[in-house]
């Protein structure tokens, strides 16, 4: 993870958006659209279909450069970057968890978690053993030498959470993570995905739609006509 204020002073947000901008078509799916969060919280990004969350989710991870606005990231303007770093940036300092883990059948849930630690370079032996390290903490020892379809739809997400976290991330981005999991299944998840990433001092974005998974972080935004409208943060 990358070492963020160090040093004296007030801290700055991690990661942070300011009026942005972006356009598909004739079609404003973001406008004025500003968002910052903190080392270890956890904001929630809601709104309607449509509405400009999931943009505004590519933009600050650098999937999808604005039209217009700055993305800060420890005070590298993401935005101004080449493709080549920004893709480095998401591989070695932003974790992703999506709606469906997509995990690769042939591979133990323990080789899928390390998968990002082998990219990087490390050797496969070293990775798993990095990767076995988070399985208790996801509730899921034993299930490390286990194939994908040999997972529930929960273990399966939360192996998707160990390969978010596997290298120490300073921000992960969640899109949807529970859409696919029934509802006690989901509170499990979101529970641990939230507890997690705040132990490790990262900072959480997530997009859903429900409220019962949004209530869990610490502030919700709610992405109205491609602005941001952000509700206060909430004591603990």
């Amino acid at each position: 993870m990358t070492d963020v204020d160090s040093g004296a002073g007030p801290a700055r947000p991690v990661l942070s958006g300011a009026d942005l901008a972006k356009k598909y078509g004739r079609t404003d799916a973001l406008h004025h659209a500003s968002l910052a969060v903190d080392r270890g919280e956890s904001v929630a990004v809601m709104g309607p279909s449509g509405s400009g969350k999931s943009t505004l989710l590519y933009c600050l991870s650098g999937v999808v450069i604005p039209d217009g606005g700055e993305v800060l990231f420890d005070g590298v303007r993401v935005d101004e970057l080449s493709e080549a770093r920004r893709t480095d940036l998401r591989r070695s300092d932003f974790g992703f968890v999506f709606q469906f883990p997509g995990l690769l059948p042939e591979l133990s849930a323990a080789e899928n978690a390390a998968l990002p630690l082998m990219l990087e370079g490390a050797g496969r032996r070293d990775a798993v053993a990095r990767a076995w390290e988070l399985f208790p903490t996801l509730g899921l020892e034993g299930l490390e030498r286990r194939r994908p379809g040999e997972l529930s739809g929960g273990e399966a997400q939360r192996v998707g959470i160990a390969r978010a976290l596997v290298l120490d991330p300073a921000v992960v981005f969640a899109d949807e993570p529970t859409g696919s999991l029934d509802t006690r299944t989901g509170d499990e998840v979101m529970s641990l995905l939230v507890s997690t990433v705040r132990d490790r001092r990262a900072a959480l974005v997530l997009v859903t739609h429900d409220e019962r998974v949004a209530k869990r972080c610490d502030r919700i935004v709610q992405v109205v006509d491609g602005r941001t409208l952000t509700e206060p943060k909430r004591v603990q």
